[in-house]
């Protein structure tokens, strides 16, 4: 299955949609604070299982309480709506 790379009015259009999500390139990425080591981890720890349900995984970066989150659809060679998807579902455990 071929998966659908999407055009830069979409994905516009698809921030939009969005909290505090940005693009960069051909990825959308967030930063996000919590007020603690755990409250990050346990964050990351709900994030994983979303992305394992969705068979499509950020890449994260954590140092203390920051947490960083970069989605791009690698088989596609830039953003889908998978990464959207993702987001969508990342920002309701925000």
């Amino acid at each position: 299955m071929t998966i659908e790379r999407l055009d830069d009015a979409t994905i516009d259009a698809r921030l939009q949609e969005l909290d505090g999500w940005k693009r960069e390139g051909d990825t959308i990425t967030r930063s996000l604070t919590f007020d603690s080591f755990l409250d990050a981890i346990s964050f990351i720890n709900a994030i994983a299982d979303l992305a394992e349900r969705d068979d499509h995984h950020p890449e994260i970066f954590n140092v203390y309480n920051k947490v960083d989150l970069t989605l791009t659809t690698h088989d596609a060679d830039g953003l889908t709506q998978k990464d959207f998807d993702l987001a969508a579902k990342i920002d309701g455990e925000a």
